[in-house]
């Protein structure tokens, strides 16, 4: 599992998302995982998903949509910095109750729950990642993180043309 950032550079904990190009104004408005849900919320939960670097945000998207849409389509790499990083909650995975939720798969309605449970506790979660499980996701609700980060910008996406060859 990748080490949690420490004393190296400047301990800040920042967060990485990407979104297409026409929905990163509201990165952080959780939209998405409002209307269908997600690996660790429920239906009607805002939750934001982003990753500690910016890889794994790439690796996280690049599952669902492949990088055959990450080369064609204009997205945006979203880059903000935890301000309160007392207020991140790690969960590590022998704290989860089913360690095969951090196994590829459709979530269950137990997981969704208990990632429920967490983000109306903590304004944001450390979670292992199901995509890479030695990387690390961020998840928060704009409304009960609210100013607890900071926008730090946005730049378009360049994923190496290698990801898509031609046939």
């Amino acid at each position: 599992m990748t080490p949690l950032p420490g004393r190296l550079g400047t301990g800040e904990i920042h967060g990485w998302r990407i979104d297409t190009q026409r929905h990163a104004p509201a990165w952080d408005s959780g939209e998405g995982a409002f209307r269908v849900g997600g690996c660790w919320n429920g239906r009607g939960v805002r939750a934001v998903y982003a990753s500690i670097d910016p890889a794994t945000a790439i690796a996280e998207v690049a599952v669902h949509k492949g990088f055959d849409t990450l080369d064609t389509v204009p997205h945006v790499l979203t880059a903000f910095r935890i301000d309160d990083t007392a207020s991140i909650h790690v969960v590590q995975p022998d704290d989860l109750p089913n360690p095969n939720w951090l196994m590829p798969g459709p979530p269950t309605r137990g997981q969704q729950a208990f990632g429920n449970e967490l983000l109306a506790i903590h304004p944001f979660i450390l979670i292992p990642s199901v995509v890479s499980r030695n990387s690390w996701n961020l998840i928060f609700t704009a409304g009960a993180a609210a100013g607890r980060y900071t926008l730090l910008g946005q730049e378009r996406l360049a994923i190496d043309p290698r990801f898509a060859p031609p046939l």
